[in-house]
């Protein structure tokens, strides 16, 4: 029997059109779509288990977010923050380094669009885009739990400081110290993202084209090409990240298992709210097998992030298949 099985259905009917948004604000909370959905049927269990108790004094929708943070933090207790190579401290790579597989390290996951709401529904993907960026989440993981949820509730869900320190079991001047010191930890971290170019424009679908094109036919040179002067290149659970076109074209150069043209295929997805792709790797048998998931930042001036995702169990997860 599974988890909303054994849930009342009349508590079902109330809470199941808010387990997407509750989905993404445990993403923000947690860093990995896995420990996300947990979250969020933990959530449920507690509500369920609770739900004599609700007395309307707040939304049901409020009543389930104080649930849902509570649960993520208390989840997070103990835990390690989930970085991508670029947030553990160090300077970017050599291309011509070794590459050093770092699997004890609990990385930071990428979430399909399609897990947060109707891909379809402009005004839906306007809001959750904003706040699920790769590098929003990235940067978040750099804040205390308690951090985390304060600016979250109060600058992406636009809580009232009392509302949050109820949420909290806390008072309204610590929520506004805890948010100010937050806000000023956030904004060293967190990147700009004004050059940042809607997907569905035409110069990001001119870009996203060549991009697909100059991998499939490994052009090197085509690829470099395509990036900002200033480009990163990271690829968990590899430590290493590379910045500038150059360096990034000699990392795909040198290290890239590809045989030739044909031996790479791209097939299009989006992640956080960004353009994405599945790559495919053919391998001996001649079939091309999923080998990484690229999420990009599209600029007005080329690419200027890309984040590869070695970890396969991911591709499901985006409705990408295991082989073409």
């Amino acid at each position: 029997m599974t988890v909303d099985q054994a849930l009342d259905s009349d508590f079902l009917t109330l809470a199941d059109p808010y387990r997407r948004e509750l989905l993404a604000h445990c993403y923000r909370m947690m860093g990995s779509i896995h420990d996300a959905e947990d979250q969020v049927q933990e959530t449920f269990i507690r509500a369920w288990r609770g739900f004599d108790g609700f007395r309307g004094q707040s939304s049901f929708r409020t009543w389930l977010y104080r649930i849902a943070t509570n649960t993520c933090l208390t989840a997070l207790e103990g835990r390690a923050k989930r970085p991508l190579p670029t947030g553990l401290g160090a300077p970017s790579s050599d291309p011509s380094d070794e590459l050093i597989e770092r699997n004890e390290i609990a990385w930071l996951e990428p979430i399909a669009d399609s897990s947060l709401g109707d891909v379809n529904d402009p005004a839906v993907m306007v809001v959750q885009r904003d706040s699920v960026r790769l590098a929003l989440i990235a940067a978040l993981q750099h804040l205390s739990p308690r951090q985390r949820a304060v600016l979250v509730l109060r600058d992406v869900l636009q809580w009232k400081a009392a509302e949050v320190a109820e949420a909290l079991d806390t008072t309204t001047t610590a929520v506004n110290s805890v948010l100010q010191r937050a806000r000023a930890q956030i904004s060293n971290i967190a990147p700009t993202e004004d050059t940042l170019i809607e997907p569905s424009s035409g110069e990001a679908r001119t870009l996203l084209r060549e991009y697909v094109r100059s991998f499939e036919s490994y052009d090197v040179d085509a690829i470099v090409a395509l990036f900002t002067r200033d480009a990163v290149w990271e690829m968990p659970p590899f430590e290493g990240w590379y910045r500038g076109p150059e360096a990034i074209g000699q990392l795909i150069g040198d290290k890239c298992p590809a045989d030739g043209p044909g031996a790479m295929r791209l097939l299009p997805t989006s992640a956080n709210g960004q353009p994405a792709f599945g790559l495919y790797m053919r391998q001996e048998d001649g079939i091309h097998h999923a080998f990484q998931l690229h999420v990009l930042d599209v600029t007005e001036s080329g690419i200027s992030h890309v984040t590869c995702f070695f970890d396969l169990s991911l591709f499901p997860r985006f409705g990408l298949p295991a082989e073409l």
